[in-house]
């Protein structure tokens, strides 16, 4: 794959790498030259001056062979203009911004561009570090209104089916920790001792969901 990035800071940079490393073909778009010294010497790809969201500029960075396009830079309003520019009148199939005002992000993700909204994502991020554990979700959407969360599950659901779980308790099991490895489940999987349950959900329905499975009515085995 061939993937244009906007912004060279560390952000960028570290994306750059990690692409390379993986084989993938990389060009670096910053209107800052100094900021390209942030790649290591060895790096392969094309450094692009110029601003992201100019036609010129994105064309020299191979945007018409693109297969994605990231814009990771430090202003809204350029990461979002160039995302705009890049899915719109290049027709990269697979685009992202970084944004920090949560509030704009949601109303780019209603516009089909996928974004990465910062100061939520760090907030959230450190909030799972500073409450017990479970309390905060793991993963919740641009909108806010889907989580991916952590839940503990009564031990009267042991033996029990993944599908039969799910539906008495009305809810999705996106996945199971077991012994370190994560599990998704498939159709035959049964809750072991120990397992980990993660459940994606609306977050209105996961108190719901986190009393039944914490309790199971009718008592189990």
């Amino acid at each position: 794959m061939h993937i244009v990035i906007m912004g060279c800071g560390r952000v960028g940079s570290t994306l750059a790498h990690i692409l390379e490393d993986r084989g993938h073909t990389v060009a670096v778009i910053d209107r800052d030259p100094e900021a390209f010294r942030r790649l290591r010497p060895a790096f392969k790809g094309d450094r692009v001056t110029g601003i992201g969201f100019d036609r010129d500029v994105l064309t020299r960075a191979g945007i018409e062979r693109a297969d994605g396009f990231a814009a990771v830079s430090s202003g809204d309003n350029s990461n979002i203009i160039s995302a705009r520019v890049a899915r719109e009148t290049f027709a990269v199939r697979r685009v992202a911004a970084r944004i920090y005002d949560p509030r704009r992000a949601e109303v780019y993700e209603r516009l089909g561009i996928p974004t990465v909204a910062t100061v939520r994502w760090t907030a959230n991020q450190m909030l799972r570090k500073l409450l017990p554990e479970g309390t905060e979700p793991l993963w919740r959407d641009a909108t806010g209104k889907i989580v991916l969360s952590q839940v503990t599950v009564s031990p009267a659901w042991i033996g029990e089916p993944v599908k039969m779980v799910e539906a008495s308790v009305r809810a999705r099991i996106a996945y199971i920790d077991r012994l370190g490895e994560a599990i998704v489940p498939q159709p035959g999987t049964v809750l072991q001792e120990g397992d980990v349950v993660h459940v994606i959900a609306a977050e209105s329905e996961l108190d719901r969901i986190t009393a039944s499975l914490a309790t199971r009515e009718g008592g189990g085995h």
